[in-house]
């Protein structure tokens, strides 16, 4: 991995976990949040009730570069070996082969809390993260049209699935 390293979020990064998402709320359709969260609101976001769930904070040496967490897809017991898989980076990260590594690296994570499946809910007209999955091996499972309105557009969502186990 060389000088790039996951560590469990804890609230000494709240602040700047924060602040990846803000920017992605303002600027971008990656989330379909309109208006800036609290610190409670984004706490609800990345700490979870139980161990299986967790987001990992992206350093490059020291300073953080984004963050990715795993969460549950929907709360029925026939759920349990499926999760959600989310990822944000700085804006002057991207590019860098980070994503590739923090799939990977959720993945593994999820293989170890016996997760069967993994998906990623994402933005239909968000190229960047589709290439992401794709290129890590996630299928196109879901389309859903016109779903979201954020920057006076209707936005669709899109599902991609991988098998882990």
């Amino acid at each position: 991995m060389g000088k790039y390293h996951f560590e469990e979020m804890n609230e000494e990064y709240l602040d700047k976990v924060l602040q990846i998402y803000t920017y992605y709320v303002f600027n971008t359709n990656a989330t379909f949040h309109t208006q800036a969260l609290t610190r409670e609101e984004m706490r609800d976001i990345v700490f979870f009730d139980s161990e299986r769930y967790k987001t990992f904070v992206i350093f490059e040496e020291n300073d953080i570069c984004g963050y990715v967490l795993i969460t549950q897809y929907k709360k029925r017991e026939a759920y349990n070996a499926t999760a959600e898989v989310t990822i944000y980076l700085k804006p002057e990260f991207k590019g860098k082969g980070i994503g590739s590594m923090a799939v990977k690296y959720i993945e593994e994570y999820g293989k170890l809390q016996e997760m069967h499946v993994l998906i990623a809910t994402i933005c239909g007209q968000n190229e960047e993260s589709i290439r992401l999955f794709e290129k890590n091996g996630y299928n196109k499972c879901a389309h859903y049209r016109e779903v979201g309105q954020k920057f006076g557009q209707l936005l669709d969502i899109v599902a991609y699935q991988k098998i882990i186990s």
